[in-house]
């Protein structure tokens, strides 16, 4: 859509037309530049605009002036997680991203490469948002995860509120959805696929898209999930790129990333697939498994995405499998191989992935341990703080009674 567009209507009965000119409404809000100062016009006035608010603009705006980029003087490099930094950068070498010398590099290296430092070493706010480890002063660092009894807000079954870096996030999210939508499945050969209600990859997908193109500059903003008896909400601060309109989005687009830095820190380590698909892949997945496609919305201020199911049929090809106290059901090899790697100790994610060999943590949480704790074989040892420094896993009287079996 260009900024303005010029219509020609006829006047009934007559020779002559009107002239419509029809501007973007975005428009009106953005400030122009002359001569190094900043104008904006008011009704039928023009006028110098206050530098505070030509600052907020060029922060909601992204890019070079954006809030990622800003250098934060008391961030350090020993504030930021340098095990996630190095799993980053080991997803990134894996999937072909980055060159394979970049594991070899010193930490400060790594982050002038992913452009979250400065010529002289110092950090950006993007490099905490993705890395850091206390994140006390990011308030809006944060993850908000609510399940409704019913399909409205009158009462919770659970309410949580995690701070934490945009890996960290990723991961609770992930296990709040397993945590509260059930597990359909479909036979394959001798064992069942295992599904959440509503398909994962559309899930993180959406969560991730909320992650690195929501606005960070307002210090009481967040992103949220709510998972209601026909639906879930992701909702993030922000709105869609300028001159982007829903149509567009649907279709194939060029990504036009709020945090271009954060996205792609993102993209280089694997965590995003691709950029401009993210919206495709949406869809696609709903309609693989004979859900609905997703919903789009946009007020100005917030986008929301929201899933629609039915909480007992889900798909033609998908039986609901029932969480029953005392079943049994027939596990994947990778439950199976959790299962067997934890037995009758208490370990951590890393042990557990290390007892089976696996590198790749991603895989690890979406096909082996997050479907374990879905299908309540396998509990955390800190159920309502999903990141707890000391989080281990255990079997459940379920999944020993299961081992046994096998």
């Amino acid at each position: 859509m260009t900024a303005i567009e010029i219509f020609y209507t006829a006047i009934p009965d007559t020779n002559k037309y009107v002239i419509a000119l029809c501007v973007d409404p975005q428009l009106s809000a953005r400030p122009f530049a002359y001569k190094g100062r900043a104008y904006h016009r008011m009704e039928s006035v023009t006028s110098a605009m206050p530098q505070e608010k030509y600052n907020l603009l060029l922060l909601q705006r992204g890019g070079k002036y954006g809030w990622e980029a800003i250098i934060n003087e008391d961030l350090r490099i020993e504030n930021l997680n340098e095990n996630l930094i190095r799993g980053a950068v080991r997803m990134g070498v894996e999937s072909g991203r980055l060159p394979e010398t970049t594991t070899i590099e010193e930490i400060p290296l790594i982050l002038e490469k992913f452009d979250l430092s400065s010529g002289d070493g110092k950090l950006k706010n993007a490099a905490a948002v993705l890395f850091g480890k206390n994140l006390s002063d990011y308030p809006q660092c944060l993850l908000r995860m609510a399940r409704f009894k019913g399909t409205n807000k009158d009462e919770f079954i659970d309410n949580q509120r995690v701070h934490g870096n945009i890996f960290e996030l990723l991961d609770v999210a992930m296990a709040f959805f397993f945590k509260h939508l059930l597990l359909s499945g479909k036979v394959e050969k001798l064992y069942r696929d295992e599904e959440l209600t509503i398909p994962y990859k559309a899930l993180r997908e959406s969560c991730i898209n909320s992650f690195s193109h929501r606005l960070y500059h307002k210090p009481g903003s967040s992103v949220s999930i709510a998972i209601y008896d026909d639906r879930v909400e992701i909702t993030n601060s922000g709105t869609f790129p300028e001159d982007m309109t829903l149509e567009r989005l649907l279709g194939p687009h060029d990504s036009e990333p709020q945090n271009p830095i954060i996205a792609n820190v993102l993209y280089k380590s694997k965590v995003l697939e691709s950029w401009g698909r993210g919206i495709g892949l949406m869809i696609s997945e709903c309609r693989r498994v004979g859900l609905p496609d997703p919903e789009f919305h946009s007020d100005g201020a917030f986008v929301q995405v929201v899933f629609r199911y039915v909480r007992d049929t889900v798909g033609q090809n998908f039986t609901v499998t029932p969480q029953l106290p005392h079943s049994c059901p027939t596990v994947s090899p990778q439950v199976k191989k959790v299962l067997v790697a934890i037995d009758g100790n208490t370990c951590s994610a890393k042990e557990i992935m290390e007892s089976m060999g696996l590198k790749d943590k991603s895989n690890f949480l979406e096909n082996y341990l997050y479907p374990a704790i879905g299908l309540k074989l396998v509990e955390p040892l800190y159920p309502e703080q999903p990141k707890h420094p000391k989080q281990k896993y255990n079997l459940t009287e379920k999944g020993k009674t299961l081992l046994k079996r096998e």
